[in-house]
């Protein structure tokens, strides 16, 4: 049976696992309280700033799938928890005599700097101008330079059930200005975990794999027409002198490489993933 921990088991991690688990395979998820995990994925607890060995580490470990989230942009936290929690983990495998076949590291789309609303793929530069941006591109270097095969996963703006910030903010009334389109990229949680779960089973068929991929779906869009479009199925409208968006950047990134292996995202734009929200 495969072996795979999911460590930084949350929302996304969740999704995955149970995936695979409906796939066969064998899903431990790490997190501080792994209480909150479902049926079927195996508790390690742990936390990954620490260094440590969880005393309940599996025997056997195929594949990791790092995933954690800091919930705060936080420069620090993202150095102990990107970078010195990947460094962690890994220890632990090796310290244990283990031998992974493959290693996904989940970064985001935020390691680009592009504004002007640029294509974006996995050749274009990807030169972070915030503090938390620099330390995702550093675990990214972990993951690349470990020894392991391994790819990077860069995930857009992930939403889904729970995740109804944006909706909120347009039920309120949100300021977004039509001019210069502010370009947004996103992927529906399920779909984050559906690519992660797909470029798992390539690996584990011995698929030859790129080390960057780019999570989004296929239609990269202005803020304008997402709130425009939210706005108009809630029965409101975007209002001149509301609070502004506090978003920043502007680019367009292509999920191109992503479906040349056959994935497809379930939820191809904005309209389908958000309609199914503001159904439930």
């Amino acid at each position: 049976m495969k072996q795979v921990v999911i460590a930084g088991c949350g929302d996304v991690g969740i999704a995955l696992g149970l995936k695979l688990l409906a796939q066969g395979w064998q899903v431990y998820g790490l997190r501080r309280d792994p209480a909150q995990l479902p049926e079927g994925i195996l508790p390690i607890a742990a936390d990954l700033t620490g260094a440590d060995k969880p005393a309940d580490w599996p025997v056997k470990v195929d594949y990791l799938v790092y995933c954690p989230a800091a919930g705060k942009r936080d420069p620090e936290l993202y150095q102990r928890l990107y970078v010195d929690g990947l460094e962690h983990v890994l220890g632990w495998i090796k310290d244990s005599g283990q031998r992974l076949s493959y290693l996904l590291q989940v970064s985001s789309t935020g390691v680009y700097a592009q504004t002007e609303g640029e294509w974006v793929t996995e050749n274009s530069r990807a030169l972070a101008d915030s503090p938390t941006g620099e330390k995702l591109l550093a675990a990214e270097d972990v993951a690349l330079r470990s020894g392991v095969p391994a790819s990077v996963v860069r995930l857009a703006g992930i939403y889904g059930p729970g995740r109804n910030r944006l909706i909120e903010q347009v039920r309120n009334g949100l300021h977004v200005p039509a001019e210069p389109p502010q370009y947004t990229n996103r992927i529906h949680r399920d779909d984050a975990a559906g690519l992660l779960a797909h470029l798992l089973g390539l690996a584990d068929r011995k698929a030859l794999l790129a080390p960057c991929y780019l999570g989004v779906d296929d239609d990269p869009a202005s803020l304008f027409e997402v709130t425009s479009w939210l706005a108009e199925q809630l029965g409101t409208s975007l209002q001149a002198d509301a609070p502004g968006s506090t978003r920043s950047g502007s680019k367009r990134c292509s999920n191109e490489l992503a479906r040349e292996t056959g994935w497809q995202p379930e939820y191809p734009s904005f309209r389908e993933g958000y309609a199914e929200l503001l159904k439930a």
